[in-house]
């Protein structure tokens, strides 16, 4: 594989400083496929000089922004007539469902490098009157739009494409040269995206990808010369970013954790919620940030809808890609045993098992579709972030009830309502503490709306507009236009 141990810098995949190498798994298999290139301290050194290159000499920035515009959208057509070598690439190093790859991860890549590109044009400030105590004179006022910089992107494992681009998309689109460090377990689809954009016209030295671990990271976050840094992960590494990049006043964007509430009203359709429900936890095999791990249910339907959804959840099926799975492998052994551990442990707090909830013996990392009831609020396991295939099924009896569950975590990042009540729907979404509220759906994206969180779930938002901002400073200009000079003394 041309990716084998090798970084990406100025436009072509290279050897690291140090030649060192990690091993990179099959989830499926459990058997080590490939080895990365491990960058180091002075490759991010390297990298950033060649950003500030291309920075200083406005090798993008300075091109016709239609330009600009054309490329990434050349970029997206790119991911779409590679889509098959693309998940082929993200099912043997991610472990994810050819379906789920093809029909999803990869189209909406494409698409959210499509709605960036046409940002583009509009990355401009605005005209604005001007307001001056005493005498009024002429003055024309308006305020410019530039790139805040060098932006150091860090992104998870959990989806290797899609998540670079919601970084690499805004950053490009407003002008900043972009080193991204993927995570340890994907680092490739990071590179593939590298050479895509690369191949479809974005300059030398816009682009690096340096595959690492935690010392790689580091360097980038506290690298005087890289003034953003925009991290997807988990909070607790979110909240010690932000410190780390406090000492040089970095821009910093965090979308961290959830534990997302999907509450199932008395007057909801039950076939249309159930389904929703299976595809809020279960996508992806539960490894989503916004995942509808909490099932709060109106106590008139609990029992038949607990009946329901774990009959659903025992006919999904687990295994390889070339099986055609519902549901893939999750992410590593450890990750395995973590969601395991949260499940047993609910068990002899006093959860009622009725589906999964057992590490299967087969070979490779996989977790069958566990539905849990009998759990309270407090527990753990509906406080704590999974981040595997377990629904935990809450009871509850009024409005007032539902949220005091949906809003009792340190997280708010979505959470959504299934009822035919339009004004209980609007009352819920109102007072719902989450960046993204569905009604009577679950999991659908659009890369023209926001998407972040609130609390714990972290700062600022990717996608829409909210995400170009992220990257862009701004500056105010005044212009004196009269023909005499104002008298201040």
């Amino acid at each position: 594989m041309r990716f084998e141990g090798k970084i990406f810098l100025n436009g072509q995949l290279c050897d690291s400083a140090s030649n060192g190498t990690f091993s990179v798994e099959n989830p499926a298999t459990g058997e080590v496929f490939a080895q990365a290139a491990q960058a180091t301290p002075e490759d991010v050194d390297h990298a950033v000089r060649l950003a500030r290159e291309a920075f200083e000499n406005r090798i993008w920035t300075g091109m016709d922004p239609l330009e600009r515009t054309r490329i990434l959208c050349r970029a997206a057509s790119l991911l779409r007539e590679r889509s098959e070598e693309l998940a082929d690439l993200m099912v043997q190093e991610h472990g994810m469902t050819r379906s789920y790859a093809e029909w999803l991860e990869i189209p909406m890549s494409a698409n959210a490098l499509d709605y960036f590109a046409t940002l583009i044009p509009n990355t401009g400030g605005q005209t604005v009157p001007f307001s001056l105590a005493g005498p009024q004179g002429d003055y024309l006022t308006f305020t410019q739009k530039e790139p805040v910089g060098i932006a150091g992107l860090i992104t998870p494992w959990n989806f290797p494409l899609l998540m670079p681009v919601w970084k690499l998309g805004p950053a490009l689109a407003a002008g900043c040269p972009c080193i991204l460090k993927p995570a340890p377990e994907t680092p490739f689809t990071s590179l593939f995206l590298a050479e895509i954009l690369t191949e479809a016209g974005v300059p030398e030295g816009m682009i690096a990808v340096l595959p690492g671990g935690d010392d790689t990271g580091k360097a980038i976050v506290a690298h005087p010369q890289i003034p953003k840094i925009a991290f997807t992960g988990e909070t607790t590494t979110g909240k010690n970013i932000m410190q780390a990049a406090s000492g040089y006043l970095k821009r910093v964007t965090l979308e961290l954790g959830g534990k997302s509430p999907n509450i199932i009203f008395e007057d909801a359709n039950l076939e249309h919620a159930i389904s929703g429900v299976l595809f809020g936890i279960f996508l992806n095999s539960g490894q989503v940030c916004q995942a509808g791990s909490r099932i709060l249910v109106h106590k008139s339907i609990h029992d038949d809808f607990v009946q329901q959804l774990a009959e659903r959840a025992r006919a999904l099926t687990i295994g390889p890609a070339d099986a055609m799975p519902d549901l893939g492998p999750v992410i590593s052994h450890e990750q395995q045993c973590r969601i395991d551990g949260h499940v047993q442990n609910a068990i002899k707090a006093g959860a009622v098992l009725h589906a999964g909830g057992e590490k299967p013996t087969s070979p490779g990392y996989f977790y069958p579709p566990t539905v849990l009831s009998g759990v309270t609020p407090d527990m753990p396991i509906a406080q704590e972030e999974v981040f595997g295939p377990v629904s935990v099924v809450i009871p509850f009896e009024d409005e007032a009830e539902v949220l005091r569950i949906a809003n009792g975590t340190l997280y708010g990042l979505a959470a959504a309502v299934w009822t035919s009540d339009l004004k209980r729907a609007l009352r819920m979404t109102r007072n719902l503490q989450a960046g993204t509220v569905w009604v009577n759906t679950y999991q659908l994206l659009s890369p023209t709306l926001p998407f972040g969180g609130f609390k714990h779930s972290g700062l600022g938002r990717e996608l829409g507009q909210q995400a170009l901002e992220a990257y862009l400073e701004t500056k105010s200009v005044i212009i004196d236009l009269n023909d005499t000079p104002m008298q201040y003394f």
